[in-house]
């Protein structure tokens, strides 16, 4: 399995912050945002990682990262530009040529910090999709996954207007090679976006979509309140001891 890391955008919601450089590489305590969803993929195996950049600031990618030697033998990163930010599923679509030899993705999105470990979950990935819910007080502002009583998926919706459920869609998700082609195939929504929901349902629709509910912590670190709380929760994290 490959890993991408999608970590474009403008981050407008950080501004003036994002002024200088991404969101993404903005510090969390005393690293790099980048660094917690790098580390998941890194914890889980993967070495092979597509890292999607705004052109912005590509060069500070590569200043803090560089070629991945540097976090472990055989780790490789690959980088491609994404010059505007034109929905999630839109990553693998650039990930078509990173992807040519039919592998499974690991997708994470740079701004989403977790305390869970997804090592069993990738480690034992075979095919189909898998998405990972956590419970939040605002689903509105998320894709949003409805379970039946056997935990399994029976609709998703893209920040619904109307209460579905309390369990959000965090940034991981697990695709079989099936993604890209499902991906160049999906019409973009209203807010003219190629929305990673309509990739989720397809699995969903075909049966094959597995949703896992996570515990530990899930900070979607793209507002000031949930950045605040990132670095709090990853001072708590190092201190704990």
């Amino acid at each position: 399995m490959k890993g991408i890391i999608l970590s474009g955008g403008a981050g407008t919601r950080l501004y003036p912050l994002t002024k200088v450089t991404s969101k993404q590489l903005l510090p969390i305590y005393n690293k790099p945002m980048i660094f917690y969803p790098l580390e998941k993929l890194l914890e889980a195996g993967i070495k092979e990682i597509l890292i999607i950049v705004a052109p912005d600031h590509c060069g500070d990618y590569m200043k803090v990262l560089g070629s991945g030697k540097e976090f472990g033998p055989g780790v490789r990163f690959t980088y491609e530009i994404q010059d505007k930010p034109v929905g999630l599923a839109h990553a693998y679509i650039m990930a078509e040529n990173f992807l040519d030899d039919g592998d499974s993705s690991a997708m994470i999105l740079g701004d989403n910090l977790f305390d869970y470990d997804f090592t069993s979950a990738i480690q034992n990935f075979k095919s189909g999709g898998m998405v990972f819910a956590k419970e939040v007080p605002d689903p509105e502002r998320f894709g949003v996954v409805k379970l039946d009583e056997n935990n399994k998926a029976i609709k998703i919706v893209e920040k619904p207007k109307e209460f579905l459920s309390n369990l959000a869609l965090t940034g991981m998700y697990l695709f079989d090679h099936r993604a890209v082609e499902i991906a160049k195939n999906v019409q973009a929504s209203e807010r003219g976006e190629i929305e990673i929901t309509d990739i989720q349902n397809w699995y969903l629709q075909k049966g094959e979509l597995n949703v896992e509910v996570l515990d530990g912590n899930w900070i979607d670190a793209g507002t000031f309140e949930s950045y605040y709380r990132a670095n709090q929760w990853a001072y708590d994290k190092e201190h704990k001891n």
